[in-house]
Formats: structure tokens, sequence, C-alpha cells
């Protein structure tokens, strides 16, 4: 992963997301790059409206922005634009179809600082931006295993070989789960408490099953069987009987554990492997389950309380 992004390369992909993005000044600025480390680091922010204290690598000027500098005598609107372009800012995006001063488009040709202008209103635009930048900048890892959609919850396999991983996304596959990736999938750390997965180019649409080899899920399955991407929520691990010990407790809340992953707690559950066991239907199950723990809802302690109340009214 590259903790930088060219401003053209920025540009780029903001344009393909926003058809009305034009790039009109500060062409030179081009090969310059926003830098995600440094904004990790406590150091200058990636993108937010127009700040002159703190100022970001993307500084956004919406309608109440341009307000405020017409509104500014001479001397007074020279010494903002001093702020504005004396620290990190590489791009200035004007939103809601303002007009940049004259005096600002030349200081973007000679600083350079990219400039863009957008029809689109400033929080929208603000948004886009910050969600391009959070995907395109975020930090990613690699994890072995098998990465599906699994009743709509984000779902890795994991386990060491041999434990059928491969042969359980094909079962989940037929029966109307989706495929992300296999093998390989990466993910990226796209929000403080979010993780999205994704296939790499080059594994998209295949899954390896022993004794057929390399199978691909679109040709055969249709478009339907594959998602390109989904937010990683439960990660299922397999693993044979004969390492796991099941204790009283477990019998009741399961084999349920977290792994971090990139500083994110990911609800992990283990799941015993053996001849006989319909592990696709478990799976399913498993998924289900996490959604309504999501909602708050947790099957062992609703045992618990029945049972609790029982013994009471007796």
């Amino acid at each position: 992963m590259s903790d930088e992004l060219a401003v053209a390369d920025f540009y780029e992909r903001l344009h393909q997301r926003i058809d009305t993005i034009r790039w009109i000044a500060g062409a030179e600025a081009a090969a310059l790059t926003l830098d995600a480390a440094e904004a990790r680091s406590g150091g200058i922010g990636l993108a937010g409206n127009l700040n002159l204290i703190h100022s970001n690598q993307v500084q956004l000027i919406g309608c109440r922005e341009m307000e405020y500098l017409d509104g500014l005598p001479t001397e007074e609107f020279g010494k903002v634009l001093d702020q504005i372009f004396s620290g990190r800012t590489r791009i200035i995006v004007l939103a809601d179809d303002v007009s940049a001063p004259k005096p600002m488009v030349e200081r973007c040709d000679t600083q350079p600082v990219a400039l863009f202008s957008s029809s689109l209103r400033g929080h929208e635009l603000l948004s886009e931006i910050q969600f391009l930048l959070s995907h395109e900048l975020a930090e990613q890892v690699t994890l072995h295993g098998v990465f599906l959609d699994v009743a709509g919850m984000g779902t890795l396999l994991t386990g060491g070989a041999g434990t059928g991983k491969s042969e359980l996304a094909l079962e989940l596959v037929t029966r109307g789960h989706r495929l992300v990736a296999d093998d390989a999938p990466v993910f990226s750390r796209v929000s403080p408490t979010t993780l999205s997965g994704a296939c790499p180019e080059l594994l998209q649409d295949f899954l390896e099953v022993r004794g057929l080899g390399v199978i691909n899920i679109r040709a055969m399955f249709g478009d339907a069987a594959i998602k390109q991407s989904k937010y990683l929520r439960l990660i299922v691990n397999l693993t044979p009987l004969s390492q796991v010990r099941l204790g009283e407790e477990n019998r009741l809340v399961g084999l349920c554990g977290e792994r971090k992953i990139l500083g994110i707690k990911i609800p992990e559950v283990t799941l015993p492997v053996a001849p006989g066991r319909d592990i696709a239907v478990l799976i399913e199950a498993a998924a289900r389950n996490q959604a309504l723990k999501a909602n708050g809802y947790f099957a062992a302690e609703d045992f618990r309380v029945r049972l609790r109340n029982r013994i009471i009214s007796e």
C-alpha cells in the first residue's frame, strides 16, 4: 500500500465520481502528492473545509467561505492567501460553483497548488472527497482465507490447510451467497471502526478447489455470485475437532472471541470441523447470529433470563 496519492491521480479518480469537477488552475501541481502517513501521525489533515490555522492538504471553499473572503479588505485578503499558501495545502476545491478570485488563481499557478471547481454543494463534495481518500489511502493488509458475503454479512473463512475453506465457499455460493475473494483478500481500514475487503485484480472471480483446480465463479454462476467488496463483520475459524476444547460455558455461548486487524476488533467464531458436520449450514447460522448480535440480541443471554425467571417462579 502507498501512503501517497499524486494530485493528478486524485483528480482522475474524483472526476470518475463527480463529472462536474474541473481543474481550472495550478496545472504544475499534478506531480505533488497527498500524504496519508502525515495525516495519521497527527500532522496536517487530509481534507476539510477551509482552515487557516490547521490547514488541510485538500481545502474546500464553499459559499460561506467565499463570502468571508470576498468581504475582506484587499490587504487582509492578501494575508489570508499567504496563510492558505504557506502551509502544505496541495489542492483547493471550490464548491457550489463559486468563482475564484483572480489573486487566488494567480497564486495557484505560481505556488503551485491545484485549483478545482464543481457545482456540487459543499457538504456533498467534501463527503465524496473524504470517501475517496479513505479508500485510496487506507491502511491495508492481506489475509489468508476466503472472503464471502454470507446473508449480507462480510465473512472471512480462515483455518489451516485441508480444513475445506474453498469447498465450503463453493457450497455457500451454490446456496445463493456471494464470493468476494479467495486465498488472499485485501482489507483496508476505511474508517476508525471499519474494514473493507476486496479481491486483488489477478484473482478476481476465481476459486481454487482441490480436485477441480481453479474455477471461474462468475462464468459458472453468473454476475450475482460475485461481490466486488464487502465490510468485514465476522471471522469464522475452521479448526479440526481434535484440536478444540469445549468447556461447559462454550455449550451456551459457543467458541466466540475477537481478532484485532489493523487495530479494529472483529468478532471471531471457531467452528470445529469433523466428518458428518454440515459446516455450510453452521456458517450461515453464524452469520445470521452475528447480525442479531449487531442489533443487540444475544440468544445465550435470552436463555439465561428465561432460565432465571423459571427458577424464580418455582
